[in-house]
């Protein structure tokens, strides 16, 4: 008989988790690869294959430091097919009343346990700088939720970046030396990449044998799967990578899949690395006179600026947010999301090495198969769960609010002040893509012209009682109705022509 099950999910996959710092040797560690979990969405068999890799590697670690592990493989006959599943059977199995949890990342789980005919303990997950009540906190009484001024407040928190009171460099944000276009020759050959071993090819083997149909690549299968790797994978980053990482963070290239990214929010957000050690690491590399400040400031930024910001907003808002359709679009997610063919290649590219790595950088996601997304009217809801998915970093927590809020502007303006939608001339400007593209990115109208263009301005014109009215957008409504009215109604001839094809599942 042990005194009590302590819970421990594939996300939370990290020596000091909150369940784990109030256990002891007498208590029991559950941890249980389940259908329920690999199947909620259609995950990108790189996904789960990570996800479970990194499971059996920890729950070895576990033991080798003395502690007691339950663990139940995806193909055990006995597997129930549930956390709460598995932790009733464990529960039975070593006379347990009691299980204590860390909280999980998605509201879906936090029920579930809720919900679980056991006494389950949630406790916070101290992993993150910022608690939900840290940040309900900063969010009360303010009218807009913006990430700038949270983020401020991180640094100040941590000292990070900071001389005494005041930013490094004279300023917060250095995003303006960040937007540079991808240059001729790139110095850096991707995140580091770790050859299966023997655990690694035994989930390999069960994932292809499981789902076979989900949509991804499985192999090559490069990821770091234990925390020793992760930090080699980060040093590889910091070394070769983050100097021009800040220059270049909103490029895109057809052929070059990572530029100077690092590769490594998976391992984030799956417990292998914990955000202050990646922090004080880019922090140092900097006071070393190794990267420049535009560098190390637009990455830090993005962990404990961004990261956390996103985590807050999705327990702030709750469960019904994924639910979020401010703007009522209902359009289908097209087969061309799932690899079906298309014209475009800005898209084809981004799906295609979507499919391959399990990976796109944020301007992929968020200004190509985001903002065809919006400006086609899809329903935010299948996008939201495209994202979840397709990418070996998305967890709801993180995913929900980049994609209802940042991308598809579902959450009607909570985390962003204006969509983020462009014509194709942001994608031709920051990427490659339109060369050799069927389609013109120069052309407003008539045969070949791009998508995005007519799009764009269909978009607008749809959505003009919301934002004509938008300070940030008033320039581009005043650019419209400068045009002939002969053209505008051109453009949204052409644009509902199509639409219409796109819904017929023809090729666009």
């Amino acid at each position: 008989m042990v005194k009590r099950l302590i819970l421990i999910l594939g996300d939370q996959l990290s020596p000091d988790i909150a369940a784990l710092q109030q256990a002891t040797k007498d208590d029991m560690i559950v941890m249980a690869e389940v259908g329920d979990e690999t199947t909620y969405v259609a995950h990108h068999p790189k996904k789960i294959a990570f996800v479970l890799a990194a499971m059996r590697k920890f729950a070895a670690r576990l033991r080798d430091d003395g502690w007691q592990v339950a663990y139940t493989r995806l193909d055990d006959p006995d597997n129930a097919g549930s956390i709460c599943g598995e932790l009733l059977r464990r529960a039975e199995e070593h006379g347990a009343q009691e299980v204590l949890a860390t909280e999980p990342g998605e509201w879906r789980l936090i029920d579930a346990l809720a919900h679980c005919p056991l006494k389950v303990t949630q406790l916070p997950d101290d992993r993150f700088l910022a608690s939900h009540e840290d940040f309900e906190h900063w969010a009360e009484g303010r009218k807009q939720l913006r990430m700038e001024y949270f983020y401020r407040d991180m640094r100040r928190r941590t000292g990070l970046l900071m001389e005494g009171d005041e930013p490094a460099g004279g300023q917060w944000n250095f995003d303006h030396d960040n937007r540079k276009p991808a240059p001729k020759d790139i110095a850096f050959s991707g995140p580091m990449q770790f050859t299966p071993d023997d655990t690694v090819h035994e989930v390999l083997d069960l994932v292809a044998q499981r789902f076979p149909d989900n949509f991804g690549d499985l192999n090559p299968f490069w990821f770091a799967t234990d925390t020793t790797q992760a930090r080699r994978a980060l040093t590889h980053f910091i070394t070769h990578a983050l100097p021009r990482f800040g220059d270049f963070q909103d490029a895109m290239l057809a052929d070059n899949r990572f530029l100077y990214h690092a590769g490594i929010s998976m391992y984030l957000n799956t417990g292998l690395l914990h955000w202050r050690e990646v922090c004080e690491a880019v922090q140092q590399a900097w006071r070393d006179g190794q990267v420049p400040i535009n560098a190390a400031e637009g990455f830090i930024r993005q962990i404990i600026g961004w990261r956390e910001y996103m985590r807050g907003i999705y327990f702030l808002q709750g469960p019904e947010y994924t639910q979020g359709n401010a703007l009522n679009h209902s359009r289908d997610l097209p087969a061309l999301y799932w690899g079906g063919k298309t014209r475009m290649r800005c898209m084809a590219k981004a799906v295609e090495q979507t499919r391959a790595e399990a990976y796109a950088h944020h301007i992929q996601r968020l200004m190509v198969t985001g903002n065809f997304a919006l400006i086609a009217g899809i329903d935010p809801g299948q996008v939201h769960d495209w994202y979840l998915a397709v990418y070996a970093d998305a967890f709801e927590w993180v995913e929900a609010p980049n994609t209802i809020g940042m991308s598809q502007f579902a959450d009607g303006g909570i985390i962003g002040s204006k969509p983020y939608v462009s014509s194709g001339n942001y994608i031709s400007k920051m990427s490659d893509y339109c060369k050799g593209c069927a389609y013109d990115v120069k052309a407003r109208t008539g045969e070949g012209a791009c998508p995005f263009n007519l799009l764009y301005w269909d978009f607008l014109n749809r959505h003009r009682d919301r934002f004509a009215r938008n300070p940030r957008m008033a320039n581009m409504y005043r650019t419209w109705d400068r045009m002939e009215e002969s053209h505008r109604k051109t453009v949204i001839n052409e644009a509902a022509a199509l639409l219409d094809r796109l819904d017929d599942g023809q090729v666009v």
